[in-house]
């Protein structure tokens, strides 16, 4: 019998949590991978090291046409198949709301949240003709609780949860399901918590790009509705809705306030 095919896409596949993803969906029986990101000799060699059918599209996310240059290449490529969007491209800069102002805060929506939403609306005629299929938003804890001097990032990442549990609902009976990843402090080419990594006390609060592969897998494939990386992080996403006055008072003191959660390569598209 022959095996079934699928048609993986992961943005920000060049480095970080894409390029683990890649490598993870690379193991699945008759995967075939589609990889986006700015870098294309980055994506070439990433593609070249996979043991799965694999090509790629070198593009810029925020620009215009990206969206359509994507479809096109899978529908050249993969017939217009598509079993699993892996929406992980993502940025961060850190900075006060005084520092930045607007500007700060839609630059942070233009690759987090806008492009995410154009992408997908692009591809969605896609996924559905292909179901059952899947999408996986790489959001993160921030998009859950805010500290200083991450407000615009986290504004993205709570506009991606909010919109994701909505497309969730409309496209269940379409036979699309939509996941969704939260990754708290993960070790990536943008952001190596070097400082967290060091103390014992800490150490574990940072994740590896590989774990978060696994669990895009369980939102994605596996069905499941949503995970946290690591796991514990949800604890702070349950005690801002219970005590909102205590995390507040934790979160605004000390060293919380001079971190920046990262997604898939903090400061840069993967």
């Amino acid at each position: 019998m022959s095996q079934q095919r699928r048609v993986a896409l992961v943005t920000g596949a060049s480095t970080g949590i894409g390029k683990a993803t890649a490598n993870r969906l690379s193991r699945e029986p008759g995967t075939e991978l589609v990889l986006v990101a700015r870098r294309e000799e980055l994506l070439r060699e990433v593609a070249e090291s996979l043991p799965c059918p694999a090509s790629y599209v070198a593009v810029d996310l925020t620009d215009a046409d990206a969206p359509e240059r994507i479809r096109a290449h899978l529908e050249a490529e993969h017939a217009g198949a598509l079993h699993l969007l892996v929406n992980n491209a993502g940025a961060a800069w850190r900075g006060s709301f005084a520092e930045g102002g607007y500007a700060s805060v839609r630059r942070h929506m233009e690759i987090n949240f806008d492009a995410v939403v154009r992408l997908t609306e692009a591809l969605l005629p896609l996924l559905r003709s292909s179901a059952p299929s899947a999408i996986v938003n790489v959001a993160s804890t921030a998009g859950r609780v805010s500290r200083a001097r991450t407000g615009a990032y986290s504004a993205s990442k709570f506009a991606l949860i909010g919109w994701t549990d909505s497309l969730y609902a409309e496209e269940k009976p379409q036979g699309v399901h939509v996941g969704m990843v939260l990754p708290g402090f993960v070790r990536t080419e943008g952001f190596p918590a070097t400082e967290l990594r060091e103390k014992a006390l800490t150490r574990w609060i940072v994740s590896e790009p590989e774990k978060v592969a696994e669990a895009i897998c369980e939102a994605g494939p596996g069905g499941k509705a949503e995970r946290y990386v690591p796991r514990p992080y949800a604890l702070a996403a349950i005690s801002r809705i219970l005590t909102p006055s205590l995390v507040r008072r934790v979160l605004s003191g000390g060293a919380a306030s001079s971190l920046t959660t990262s997604t898939g390569g903090d400061g840069e598209q993967s």
